[in-house]
């Protein structure tokens, strides 16, 4: 531990950030997860890693490994990391108002910047012993688990899946679906299970200019919510399926900023959003975001390893915040090896939420030596 100077009044001043070092992580899925976007088999996982005159913070940047959802990808967020983010924040005050004033300059890569932002927050709360969860001000220790299953055109298969589901112990799930493919595999799961919650998630794979009379039909499946139905932007198409108010909708690709998802809530284009804190550049946001719209929010996944699971475990627990329940689940769902200890299904379908000191979670260092295909240090 480095010894830090006396501050102008005589006290100590802030921690300094003395070291940054950049992983890129090769995690391969238990298995593909399709949805109108492709099938995933794996998952490369950029992690930043911070080390200041008081110890270090971890951090976990959500960009997927092609700008097929979102523009930023993992080698764009590394490259941006290394060359436009880390450098600006090097030597200065390990505080989350320092750095975020400090990469300001550099226009979007959200995902990036909330990576880091997540690593000083973690090392902040780790000195001093404080956990996410009370920072962020949670009110639950626990976070009801959902798990979203992939699109699937055999039905039988389908039915088998969320058979096993359910008997692991979920008690909310999300079906990927698109056009032709929603009413059939909905109704069929909610005739097996009647008492389950359930969603649907179209990734925006209905042209703008269906009718909403064509969604209809699953009026009567009682569904938490229909998520982002048409591609982003469809703003008046969102507003007459709101309108005819036969399905509540959820919005998540639309919401790329706390003022996007606001006004979306506010003017009926949705009934509900989905906060991911790398979209909207950081947990902070996320938690205006969800407090903004009155709690009719949930916190959305994008195929986190342990160390973002356990940020989205805290944020999620701010009930005040996220009132609906999340779409993503335990570590084995996706990992036969995660980087950190699993995040495992209580048998009441809950999740624990971290209470250790900051993100409450560490990746092992074996399970990351051994995974990472890229490793880059910079300061001292």
């Amino acid at each position: 531990m480095l010894a830090r100077p006396l501050g102008h009044d005589g006290g100590m001043s802030p921690p300094r950030i003395r070291h940054v070092e950049l992983y890129r992580v090769a995690m391969v899925l238990r298995a593909p997860v399709r949805t109108a976007y492709g099938t995933e088999h794996d998952r490369d996982v950029a992690l930043v890693r911070i080390v200041t005159d008081d110890g270090e913070g971890w951090g976990e940047c959500a960009a997927l490994p092609e700008p097929t959802y979102h523009p930023e990808y993992v080698a764009g967020a590394l490259h941006v990391l290394e060359h436009h983010l880390v450098p600006r924040v090097l030597g200065g005050d390990a505080e989350e108002g320092a750095v975020a004033a400090a990469v300001a300059p550099v226009v979007g890569h959200s995902m990036a910047k909330a990576a880091l932002e997540m690593a000083v927050l973690d090392a902040r709360l780790r000195t001093a012993g404080r956990s996410l969860a009370a920072e962020l001000g949670a009110t639950a220790p626990v976070v009801p688990a959902g798990r979203t299953i992939g699109l699937q055109r055999d039905l039988g298969a389908l039915r088998a899946e969320v058979h096993e589901a359910v008997a692991s112990g979920y008690r909310h799930l999300k079906l990927k679906v698109e056009p032709g493919w929603a009413e059939v595999p909905l109704a069929a799961v909610r005739a097996d299970h009647p008492g389950i919650g359930l969603g649907a998630d179209a990734n925006g794979s209905y042209p703008p200019t269906t009718d909403p009379a064509a969604f209809d039909g699953l009026a009567d499946l009682a569904l938490a919510a229909f998520e982002q139905p048409f591609p982003p932007g469809s703003d008046a198409a969102c507003a007459r399926l709101c309108e005819r108010g036969r399905v509540a909708v959820a919005l998540d690709e639309d919401i790329t900023t706390v003022g996007a998802g606001a006004d979306a809530w506010r003017e009926g284009r949705c009934h509900a959003v989905v906060a991911k804190p790398g979209r909207l550049g950081g947990l902070r946001a996320a938690l205006a975001l969800g407090r903004g719209v009155d709690g009719r929010a949930w916190v959305g996944g994008m195929y986190e390893t342990g160390v973002g699971r356990a940020a989205n475990l805290a944020l999620a627990a701010c009930t005040d915040a996220f009132a609906l329940p999340v779409d993503w689940s335990a570590s084995d769902r996706y990992w036969a090896d995660d980087l950190t200890e699993p995040h495992v299904l209580r048998p009441d379908g809950t999740l624990a939420v971290p209470a250790g000191p900051g993100l409450g979670v560490s990746p092992a260092r074996s399970t990351l030596d051994r995974l990472a295909r890229e490793r880059r240090s910079l300061g001292r």
